[in-house]
């Protein structure tokens, strides 16, 4: 698929949802395409003792965005990349826009997946791929490619502009939904910067709480500032 921009995602995490809200809106007003592609946190933590360093639901909530990624590898092998944007679209929906009963993992299971594909009009079979830790090849390949991209030390979301020759980042990482008008200008001031060679990062640890119904931040509230260290609130160093 050529691309002008390959976002990488993983279905959990809200930051990334967010950003990819705002990337739909200046593809739609720029006429880009996106190609959706995988990384997952939990294959990107594997290293890391979830109990020593994360908060309780990590765990679950990222092992549940590595169950989902598995269905969206085999969904594009068998269905092909298009399906893949709205397929993620609807996850995102149902993960972040509501409050899910049942916990970080329960995102990850059959009852949570099935109606969503059928909404989607995919067989409801592809919620066998949940379980098949074959996938977790093709999904770990695509992680190590966004982290080739960018280097180590990033999460989700990772954009590459213009690919294959243009560079790739680890975010914009935003707490709120820009306003139509104001997503062509953030945008076109974030590839300004990512363009020019030298530039490498600008970052910041504090953040405000997503504003979105699943963490408990209605539309238009702005959610509590809290200090994500290492981006991911970390319990120790």
């Amino acid at each position: 698929m050529n691309a002008n921009i390959n976002f990488y995602v993983d279905p959990v995490c809200p930051f990334c949802w967010l950003t990819s809200k705002w990337v739909r809106m200046v593809a739609a007003q720029r006429d880009y395409t996106v190609d959706w592609r995988f990384i997952s946190l939990r294959l990107l933590n594997s290293h890391i003792d979830y109990d020593a360093h994360f908060p309780p639901e990590y765990e679950a909530g990222h092992t549940a965005g590595l169950r989902l990624l598995r269905v969206l590898a085999r969904t594009r092998n068998e269905h092909g990349g298009a399906v893949i944007g709205p397929l993620y679209e609807s996850l995102g929906t149902a993960i972040h826009d509501q409050q899910v009963d049942g916990g970080q993992g329960y995102v990850g299971t059959r009852e949570f997946l099935t109606p969503i594909l059928s909404e989607q009009g995919l067989p409801e079979d592809l919620v066998d791929a949940l379980d098949d830790e074959l996938l977790d090849t093709a999904v770990q390949a695509e992680t190590d490619e966004a982290l080739a991209l960018t280097g180590k030390d990033v999460g989700t979301p990772i954009i590459h502009f213009d690919p294959p020759d243009g560079v790739a980042f680890f975010g914009p990482v935003v707490s709120r939904e820009p306003s139509q008008d104001q997503a062509v200008e953030l945008w076109d001031h974030v590839v300004g910067l990512a363009r020019f060679p030298g530039f490498a990062e600008l970052k910041r640890s504090l953040r405000e709480r997503p504003q979105l119904v699943s963490a408990g931040v209605e539309p238009g509230e702005v959610g509590m500032q809290e200090d994500w260290h290492a981006g991911s609130r970390r319990q120790k160093k």
